[in-house]
């Protein structure tokens, strides 16, 4: 099948297979791209202005994740961003402890931080506590993720419990589309208040800190399969890989929900007025 000038938008693609497919010239203006597989793809020449993305023409784009193995005009960035964010904060320069007293301290810090920015909240009208900022998650739906986080790598994976979800946990925005008998909680759209929402994320974080206060070097080298139904369910997952993937989910979220909060809380200075 073949289109060649012509115009389909506003068109609507869901579920639609289109590996291999060549696409020279196509007009993506302000296309929204979501749970779209880029595997091996090759993009040349792209114009990409605005958008947040891996791309060739990088002007007022924002990536924001993991960046690894990434060459721009022959330099590995990859090490050069570690550098420099470990730099402006040492604790992200301990996200990926390498024994036992490693992830005890950084859980420490990330708790300590946790502690303050939710007592910075709670002085916040509960209303501004459900805002999303530039689409990203309110404050309460973050909570809610970290617990579904914990209760992922740590509860299932690393303590083997099969269903540890609670219906307030909520996964990341892409998702699979899980079969309903897994019991796997999807409803972004509850409201629960900040203390509704805080029992389930007050009780994954006990069970991180109990569960660090006994840990071994010896554990972390140990590997686990989940494979029975449910998420997640990957063999030989490291338990250093699963504890790690904690304090990062932490961490980053710190980051994203202090920023968006500093927004809402911010007087927006008015525009002068022309003469």
């Amino acid at each position: 099948m073949e289109f060649i000038d012509t115009d389909l938008g506003p068109a609507r693609f869901e579920k639609v297979r289109m590996h291999g497919a060549s696409l020279h010239r196509v007009q993506l203006n302000d296309a929204k791209l979501n749970r779209v597989n880029l595997s091996g793809a090759e993009i040349r020449g792209s114009a990409l202005y605005d958008m947040k993305l891996i791309g060739v023409e990088m002007v007022n784009v924002d990536i924001d994740g993991q960046v690894e193995n990434v060459t721009i005009n022959g330099v590995d960035v990859g090490p050069l961003i570690e550098a420099e964010l470990a730099r402006r904060d040492p604790l992200y320069g301990q996200l990926n402890p390498t024994d036992a007293d490693g992830f005890r301290a950084a859980w420490a810090q990330l708790e300590a931080r946790w502690s303050a920015l939710t007592e910075r909240a709670r002085e916040l009208p509960e209303e501004l506590l459900h805002e999303r900022v530039a689409g990203e998650w309110s404050f309460i739906q973050t909570l809610r993720h970290l617990g579904f986080a914990t209760a992922a790598w740590l509860q299932r994976v690393v303590q083997n419990k099969e269903s540890p979800y609670q219906p307030l946990d909520i996964p990341w925005d892409e998702h699979p589309d899980w079969p309903a008998e897994w019991g796997i909680p999807v409803d972004h759209g509850e409201r629960p208040t900040l203390d509704e929402a805080l029992v389930a994320r007050v009780a994954r974080q006990k069970a991180m800190r109990q569960y660090l206060a006994t840990l071994t070097d010896a554990d972390l080298a140990v590997s686990v399969t989940r494979e029975e139904p449910g998420w997640p369910a990957y063999p030989d997952v490291p338990v250093s890989v699963a504890l790690q993937t904690v304090l990062t989910e932490e961490y980053h979220h710190h980051t994203f929900a202090t920023r968006d909060l500093d927004a809402l809380t911010t007087p927006t200075k008015p525009t002068p007025k022309e003469n």
